[in-house]
C-alpha cells in the first residue's frame, strides 16, 4: 500500500538535533507459543487476560501471485466465497458467531496469502474455532453463492479501480508496468473479463488445492485458557486432512531490470497528473529489508520528510507525495510519486523525485533523519500492538512473508541497527536510475488521438474439470450442532476522573493501558456553525493551520520537534468543534503537551502558509469531485440544511477557500479558541493525578476571556426533500444516498436510535447490506448512519453500485426504510443489532484515541460521564416498539432527499420516471455555494 503523507507522522529529530531512537523494550515484545499439528497446520496463540475478548485469524498461503493463468482476482474472489456456507451451517453464519454477539470479522487478499480474521467475546472462542475447522474442511461452493459474489467482487473493483480517480493508476498500471514475468504483474482485484471466464469447477479446484491443513496459519491472541484452546484446537483442527498433491509454489523469477523504461496509462475523471517511478527491490526476509524500510521513511514519513519538504512545502508542485518499500514474500519493488498540483507536470514531478533519490545516491542521510525514521518505524509499531487483532497481524504477516512470527519482534532490533551508510547503500544498489520504470498517469483528454485506447485481452483459457471431494449443506436435522457458549468474560472499563480549571477547561483523565502510549485530545467549540457568510471552510482551514505555524515556531519546526518525540500532532475541524490530537510516548508527553499547548494558543496564521493550504486544499477538492461518493456527500449538506449555519459544505468550496483570509482564520480564533470552551481528553498509560499537572502546566495560563462564549446557534433546518442527480460521465459507479435531518444527542430516543440504525445499516448483517449485497450482488457495501449533534442531527443510507442499478438500489433503501416503521423488528434481530452496538462500543476503548473519542463526545454534547458505563444496559433496554416509533417518526423515505451522482447515462431515465421532480445537475456545473447547487447563468 503508497502511503500519503498530507498529516504529521510519528517520530523524530528536535531542534535540528539528532534524537535516540526508542530503544527496543520501549516495544513490549508480543509473548506467544507455537506449535505445529501433525497434519502441518501451524498455531500460533498469546494470552492477554486484560481483554474480555479474543481474536482468531487464519493465514492461508496463498495469494495473488497463486491465481491461475487466465483466472486474475481469484484468491480475492475465493476470500468473499468463504463467507458462505459449510456442511454445518447455512450462507452467512459467519456473522451470526461473530457481529451478531458483539464481535466483527473480515478477511484480506494479499499478493503472498489471504488472512481471515474475527474479534469477538471471549467467551465465544471454541465456536470460533470450530467455525474456522468448518471452513477449512467442509466449506459449501454452490453456483449461487458462486455467481453471487462473484457480482459483489465486480462491485468492489467498480467502487475502488473504475470510480476512484487514481484506481487504474495503483491498482492496474503500476504493478503490470512494474514486473514483465512474476505473477505481482497482475491486480490483484482481477478483471471482469477474467471473473466472468471463471465457472464452479475452477472455484472448487482453487479451494482444494491450497485450503488445506498444511497451508495454514492459525494465530489466537486475547483472554483464554490455554489448555482449554489446546484442546478444541486439538478436537477440531488436528482431524482436517490434506489432498495427496503437494501445495503448488510459483516459481517465476523476475529478470533483472537492464534500462529504464516509460508507460504512460490514462484514465476518466483524473483532475491532477501523477508520476511513479517504480523499481525492483527486494523481499521481506532479505537483510536488505530494514534499511528499504528505513530508506522509504526517510523520503516520505512525515512532514519533514525529503518528499513532502522538497516537493508539497518547497516547490509546491505536489499536491501529495508517496513512497513504498514493498516486501513481499518474493522480491519486490520500491516506489516513489507523487499527484501533481494542479499546473504542474508529471515531467517536473519525475525530475523533482530522481532529485531526491539522487541526493540518498550520492550521500548518506544526517544522523537527525535516521533517527526520525527509525522512531517513526518503532512507534508504529507500538501502536499496532493496541489491540490484541493487531498484534495477531504482527504474527501472521511476519509468518507469511518472512517465514518466521519471530521477526516480528526481532524485526524492531533490525531496524535500530541500521545505519546512515546502510541507507545510501541500498539507495546505491536498488535506486539506479537507468533501472528505473516511469510510470505516467495523465486524463483521457490527453491521449494523442493516433493512439487510440487498446484494453488488454486477458488470456483465454480452459476451466479445469474438478472431480474432488463436494461438500453440501446438509439437511437441518443432520448438521452438527456448534458448541456451547462458555460463561462470560466481565469486562473493566476504565475510570474517567475530571477537573476544571480556573481557567474553565475541563479536562477528563481515563488511565486505561499499561501500554507506552498516551492519547491527548483537545476539542474546541468552533466546528463548521461558525463559518462567516460566504466563507464555507474557513473554520476548517482555521482548525488545519494550527499546527502550520505559530509566533515562535514555523511549520517545519513544530513537524521535526513533535516527531522527535515519537508522537503525532494532527489537528481538524468539524460540524461541531474543532479537534487537536496528541499521541506519544509517557516519558515524553511534557515536551509533546508544551508543543500542543502553543499550537493551540498561539498560531501565526501566515499569509505564505495559508496559499500553501488554499493551494493543497484545493488540489485535493478537485480530486473529490471526480468521485460520486465525495460529490454525493459535499452537496448533502447543502441541500438538507440550507438556511442554517449547517447549510454549507464544512470543508469549504474552491470559491469559499478562494476567499480566506489570514485576518478571517485569526478573527474565528481569538473569538472562539478560549479555555472555557474546550474540553481536554487523556487517556491511556497516564495517571489522573498526572494528566491534571500537566494540564495545569500546559494550559493553566491559558486566559479566559472576559466577555461570555458565544452561544452555538440552534439547528432547525426547514427545506423541503429534493432529489437531485449529479451526471459525472465516465465514472465507473453511482453513488445513492438518502439523507433526513435527524435527532439532537441528547434525545430522548437517541438510543432507540442507534439502534434502529443498527437494524437498517450498521454492519454487514443488517438489513441494507443483506438486502443490496448479500442477496443481490448490487453493491460492494450498503450501509447507513446517524449521527446526532448537539440541536439536530444527520440520518443518511448509502451504496455505491454500478450506473444502471442506481434507480434499483435506490428503490431498494426506500423499502427498507419503510419496512422498519411499518412491522416491528423480531426479538432475535434485535439482540443481535443490539450486540453489534455494545461489541463496537467496547472495541473502541481498546485504543487510547477511541476511548479519548468517547469520552471527548460526551463533553461536548454537555453529558454526564455516568454515560460511559449506561451505554451498554441502555442500548439492551430498547424494545422493539420503540425501534418501530423511531423508525416511523424519523426515517420515513417520504420526507427524505435523494442525491445520486454517478455517469447519468446508465440510469437518468428511470431516475426521472420514478421522480418527476428530479433535478439534474452536470458536474461541471454544480455550484455548492448556491442553494439550488447550480453555477449561474
Amino acid at each position: 500500500m503508497l502511503r500519503h503523507t498530507l498529516r504529521a507522522a510519528a517520530c523524530v529529530m528536535a531542534l535540528g538535533l539528532a534524537a535516540p531512537a526508542f530503544a527496543a523494550d520501549k516495544v513490549p515484545p508480543i509473548a506467544f507459543s507455537q506449535r505445529t499439528l501433525a497434519n502441518g497446520m501451524t498455531v500460533l496463540t498469546s494470552r492477554d487476560t486484560a481483554t474480555p475478548n479474543v481474536t482468531v485469524q487464519m493465514w492461508y498461503g496463498v495469494g495473488s501471485k497463486d491465481d491461475p493463468v487466465g483466472r486474475s482476482g481469484f484468491a480475492h474472489l475465493f476470500e468473499h466465497l468463504m463467507f458462505k456456507a459449510t456442511k454445518d451451517f447455512p450462507a452467512e453464519s459467519v456473522d451470526r458467531f461473530t457481529e451478531d454477539v458483539g464481535g466483527n470479522n473480515n478477511a484480506s487478499t494479499y499478493d503472498d496469502f489471504t488472512n481471515y480474521y474475527e474479534v469477538a467475546p471471549a467467551n465465544h472462542l471454541e465456536r470460533l474455532i470450530w467455525m474456522e475447522s468448518e471452513r477449512l474442511g467442509a466449506l459449501v461452493i454452490d453456483e449461487t453463492n458462486f455467481k453471487s459474489e462473484r457480482d459483489v467482487v465486480k462491485e468492489e473493483l467498480r467502487q475502488r479501480v473504475l470510480a476512484d480517480p487514481y484506481g487504474r493508476l495503483f491498482a492496474l498500471y503500476l504493478p503490470k508496468a512494474s514486473y514483465q514475468v512474476h505473477p505481482y504483474k497482475r491486480p490483484g482485484i482481477g478483471s471482469i473479463e477474467e471473473l466472468d471466464a471463471a465457472t464452479l469447477d475452477d472455484v472448487r479446484a482453487f479451494h482444494h488445492a491450497y485450503y488445506r491443513p498444511d497451508n495454514v496459519a492459525l494465530v489466537v491472541v486475547g483472554n483464554f485458557d490455554p489448555a482449554k484452546l489446546n484442546a478444541w484446537i486439538d478436537k477440531y483442527m488436528a482431524p482436517l486432512a490434506n489432498p495427496a498433491q503437494a501445495v503448488s509454489r510459483v516459481t517465476a523469477v523476475e529478470p533483472p531490470r537492464l534500462k529504464a523504461g516509460t508507460y504512460t496509462g490514462y484514465g476518466p475523471n483524473v483532475p491532477l497528473p501523477a508520476v511513479v517511478l517504480s523499481w525492483l527491490g527486494a523481499k521481506a526476509a532479505d537483510p536488505d529489508a530494514p534499511a528499504l524500510k528505513v530508506l522509504d521513511a526517510i523520503l516520505s514519513s512525515g512532514k519533514s520528510s525529503r518528499l513532502y519538504d522538497a516537493l508539497v512545502y518547497d516547490q509546491q508542485i505536489a499536491a501529495e507525495i508517496y513512497s513504498n518499500a514493498d516486501l513481499p514474500q518474493q522480491p519486490g519493488s520500491f516506489v516513489v510519486g507523487s499527484i501533481m498540483a494542479s499546473g504542474h507536470t508529471v515531467d517536473e514531478g519525475e525530475a523533482a523525485l530522481l532529485a531526491q533519490v539522487k541526493r540518498l545516491r550520492d550521500a548518506p542521510p544526517t544522523a537527525a533523519e535516521l533517527s526520525e525514521a527509525q522512531n517513526e518505524l518503532v512507534a508504529g509499531k507500538l501502536r499496532e500492538r493496541e489491540t490484541i487483532n493487531g498484534r495477531g497481524f504482527a504474527l501472521g504477516y511476519a509468518l507469511r512473508t518472512e517465514g518466521d512470527a519471530a521477526r516480528a519482534n526481532s524485526e524492531l532490533q533490525a531496524l535500530q541497527a541500521v545505519t546512515a551508510a546502510d541507507v545510501q547503500r541500498v539507495a546505491v544498489k536498488y535506486l539506479d536510475p537507468d533501472r528505473r520504470m516511469t510510470i505516467r498517469y495523465l486524463p483521457e483528454s490527453a491521449r494523442p488521438k493516433d493512439q487510440p485506447a487498446v484494453e488488454d485481452k486477458p488470456p483465454v483459457v480452459a476451466s479445469v474439470k474438478y472431480d474432488g471431494p463436494v461438500s453440501q449443506l446438509a439437511p437441518e436435522g443432520q448438521r452438527q450442532a456448534p458448541p456451547p457458549i462458555a460463561a462470560p468474560v466481565t469486562p473493566i472499563l476504565p475510570k474517567p476522573m475530571e477537573k476544571t480549571l480556573a481557567n474553565g477547561l475541563r479536562v477528563i483523565v481515563a488511565k486505561s493501558s499499561d501500554l507506552p502510549l498516551v492519547s491527548a485530545n483537545l476539542t474546541v467549540r468552533a466546528g463548521a456553525w461558525v463559518d462567516p457568510g460566504g466563507l464555507a471552510g474557513a473554520a476548517g482551514m482555521t482548525a488545519d493551520m494550527l499546527t502550520e505555524g505559530t509566533k515562535t515556531r514555523g511549520a517545519q519546526q513544530i513537524a521535526r520537534e513533535t516527531e522527535a518525540l515519537g508522537a503525532t500532532l494532527d489537528s481538524g475541524g468539524g460540524q461541531e468543534a474543532a479537534t487537536i490530537g496528541l499521541n506519544v510516548m509517557p516519558g515524553r508527553l511534557d515536551q509533546a503537551m508544551a508543543i500542543m499547548a502553543d499550537v493551540v494558543r498561539n498560531p501565526a496564521f501566515a499569509k505564505e502558509e495559508l496559499e500553501r493550504q488554499r493551494s493543497q486544499t484545493l488540489d485535493g477538492l478537485s480530486v473529490s469531485f471526480s468521485e460520486p461518493g465525495q460529490l454525493a456527500a459535499f452537496a448533502t449538506a447543502p441541500a438538507l440544511y440550507a438556511g442554517t449555519a449547517f447549510g454549507h459544505v464544512a470543508g469549504g468550496t474552491p470559491a469559499s477557500i478562494a476567499k480566506f483570509q489570514a485576518a478571517d482564520l485569526a478573527r474565528i480564533h481569538a473569538t472562539y479558541y478560549r479555555p472555557d470552551s474546550a474540553i481536554l481528553v487523556m487517556t491511556g498509560d497516564i495517571t489522573p493525578e498526572q494528566g491534571f499537572a500537566l494540564a495545569e502546566k500546559a494550559f493553566g495560563s491559558w486566559a479566559k476571556p472576559a466577555t461570555p462564549a458565544p452561544d452555538q446557534p440552534v439547528i432547525a433546518p426547514q427545506t423541503a426533500p429534493r432529489a437531485i442527480a449529479i451526471d459525472l460521465p465516465g465514472t465507473g459507479q453511482a453513488a445513492v444516498t438518502l439523507a433526513k435531518v435527524a435527532i439532537a444527542r441528547d434525545a430522548a430516543d437517541y438510543y432507540p436510535g442507534i439502534v434502529a440504525n443498527s437494524v437498517l445499516g450498521g454492519g454487514y448483517s443488517a438489513r441494507l447490506n443483506a438486502e443490496i449485497r448479500v442477496k443481490r450482488g448490487l453493491s460492494y457495501g450498503a450501509n447507513s448512519s446517524l449521527t446526532a449533534r448537539r440541536s439536530t442531527g444527520l440520518f443518511r443510507a448509502a451504496a455505491q453500485t454500478k450506473n444502471p442499478s442506481a434507480t434499483q438500489v435506490l428503490d431498494l433503501i426506500t423499502a427498507e426504510m419503510t419496512r422498519l416503521g411499518a412491522e416491528p423488528a423480531s426479538p432475535e434481530e434485535l439482540k443481535a443489532r443490539k450486540s453489534v452496538l455494545i461489541g463496537g462500543f467496547g472495541r473502541s476503548l481498546e485504543t487510547t484515541d477511541g476511548l479519548a473519542g468517547i469520552l471527548g463526545n460526551l463533553a461536548l454534547y454537555n453529558l454526564p460521564l455516568s454515560e460511559f458505563n449506561a451505554y451498554t444496559g441502555k442500548v439492551d433496554a430498547v424494545t422493539p416498539s420503540e425501534v418501530q416509533a423511531f423508525a416511523k417518526a424519523h426515517l420515513d423515505p417520504a420526507g427524505a432527499t435523494v442525491i445520486i451522482a454517478g455517469d447519468g447515462t446508465g440510469f437518468l431515465d428511470s431516475l426521472k420516471a420514478e421522480r418527476p421532480n428530479l433535478e439534474v445537475i452536470p458536474a461541471a456545473s454544480l455550484d455548492l455555494d448556491q442553494p439550488g447547487l447550480t453555477k449561474p447563468k
